[in-house]
């Protein structure tokens, strides 16, 4: 083709409606097939519990696309450095620090909380104390390095936000030639270890709801048959409740569930502590530094328990004011103090009171025989029933998106099937592993080493490396990451390996 054929078609005028700015909408969005269009009208309570991509997508729809969602920056775009993305987002909904700081409160502030006495079981007293804050430092670290990546990345690329997969995706393609074809490999495994974390949870969450039922049901039938009734026939059991609860495909409708389940676990968490104050042992009951080889699993648990990660990029592109979100002392420092200090708290003062016979929940701890302790099992039994719904609807929409062309005019049909073949499965695997400690620990050594660890390190790494002196003086940027990176694959391999063996040998 010529290059004067190409001059005439360049001149030839567009229809105004193709230079039309898109209205851009709040932060959580879910696709809706009828309107094959995205709809935005969710409740504040869930909205921090999903990644949605600010381009009016479903970061979930977006995982299976075959081609890069955005284009190598080329130096001429890169030269505008007074680009300022926080002064092109237009949101219709921003959220003020304090707002800010309610949802990273509730994001981060999980089941986790239940096994952290059992950390510590695994750490010692006041190692765990230290080792605690030392893993809850490490973590918001890194929290800081992939925000203030994608702030980089942004002024680069000139866009006014990115998501943890989008923000992974463009560091490979704006940074050296090299990593350019590994773009849509590091997007697609935040996106599928972020699958594998959260029904990794839902697995643990059945086991949580079984064994709390468990013992609730076990003292009041005692002396007949349904007493000792094995914990997988528990699990069984909550498997059509779990699909009728599933089956509902609009976050919009499960909003209540997840006020009902916050007011559950508030109130739970609140008689727990009285049970805690009670009669407390001496220090010098409890040992100080546990054995060598069971702190793989306190990491794996303790990670678990503090990771918020996926919650953050959400959160910090919905703000009015974005800088507050880093920085001294800032959202995220304040918030991730408080949870980390929490978190202490209850799993210092967990072990000192039950000791080695702090179980995988601190519920299970609580008195069998009193209304008092029974009702609190039953209360996070419910709660954590409700969580499992919530936390299952992101990995489901990442799968559907990226399998939904497959099934033609049978999509609806398609969709159920694949919900009610997800939820078996993860019903499956926590029958086969009803040993709640390790299972905790080994969800997360594995996804929560690589996606609270490793990729941001990674992706601060790639995005500075051909920078003028973007490593910082004797490249200690890159050797801080490689520790970061090392940290993460030793607390993954240990974690995985111990938490594996106690699983094969039940001796959680």
């Amino acid at each position: 083709m010529s290059k004067k054929h190409l001059h005439n078609q360049a001149a030839i005028p567009l229809a105004p409606a193709v230079f039309k700015k898109p209205q851009l909408r709040p932060m959580i969005a879910e696709y809706d097939p009828k309107r094959k269009g995205v709809r935005n009208d969710l409740s504040d309570i869930v909205m921090v519990k999903y990644k949605v991509d600010p381009n009016e997508i479903p970061v979930e729809q977006q995982a299976g696309s075959t081609l890069p969602l955005m284009e190598i920056p080329g130096r001429d775009i890169e030269a505008d450095e007074d680009y300022n993305p926080f002064e092109h987002r237009k949101l219709a909904h921003p959220t003020s620090d304090l707002d800010t700081l309610i949802h990273l409160l509730k994001g981060s502030l999980g089941s986790g909380i239940l096994a952290m006495p059992m950390a510590f079981k695994n750490a010692g007293l006041f190692f765990g104390l230290v080792a605690t804050f030392v893993i809850g430092g490490i973590c918001t670290y890194c929290v800081h390095i992939l925000v203030k990546t994608a702030h980089e990345l942004c002024r680069r690329i000139q866009k006014p936000s990115l998501g943890f997969a989008e923000t992974a995706e463009a560091a490979f393609l704006a940074g050296p030639p090299a990593a350019h074809k590994f773009s849509r490999l590091a997007k697609a495994m935040v996106n599928w270890f972020l699958v594998v974390d959260l029904l990794g949870c839902c697995c643990v969450y059945i086991v949580f709801v079984a064994k709390n039922v468990q013992q609730v049901v076990n003292y009041y039938a005692e002396g007949t048959d349904y007493h000792g009734i094995n914990i997988r026939v528990y699990m069984a059991s909550l498997l059509p409740f779990l699909i009728g609860m599933n089956l509902i495909r609009n976050l919009k409708y499960l909003a209540p569930f997840s006020m009902i389940a916050n007011l559950l676990v508030g109130t739970g968490m609140g008689i727990t502590f009285y049970y805690l104050f009670q009669d407390i042992p001496s220090m010098s009951d409890r040992l100080y530094l546990a054995d060598f080889n069971r702190l793989p699993v306190f990491f794996g648990t303790a990670i678990f328990a503090l990771e918020g990660i996926g919650v953050v990029m959400p959160l910090e592109n919905n703000m009015r004011t974005p800088t507050h979100f880093i920085g001294c002392p800032g959202v995220l420092n304040f918030g991730m103090g408080f949870v980390v200090s929490l978190y202490a708290f209850v799993g210092f003062f967990g072990y000192l009171k039950y000791g080695t016979e702090t179980e995988g929940s601190i519920t299970l701890n609580l008195p069998e025989n009193e209304a008092l302790g029974q009702s609190v099992k039953l209360m996070i039994a419910v709660a954590i029933f409700f969580t499992y719904s919530l936390q299952f609807y992101v990995p489901m929409e990442i799968i559907w998106k990226n399998v939904r062309h497959w099934f033609g005019a049978k999509k609806n049909i398609a969709e159920y099937s694949i919900r009610i073949g997800v939820i078996v499965m993860t019903m499956c695997i926590a029958i086969a592993i009803p040993d709640l400690g390790p299972f905790i620990s080994l969800v997360g050594a594995v996804c929560l080493s690589f996606l609270g660890l490793i990729f941001p390190a990674v992706i601060e790494t790639v995005t500075f490396w051909d920078r003028p002196n973007g490593l910082g003086r004797f490249n200690w940027v890159l050797m801080k990451n490689i520790m970061l990176i090392s940290f993460g694959i030793i607390g993954f391999l240990t974690g995985s390996y111990v938490s594996i063996l106690e699983i094969i040998h039940g001796e959680a």
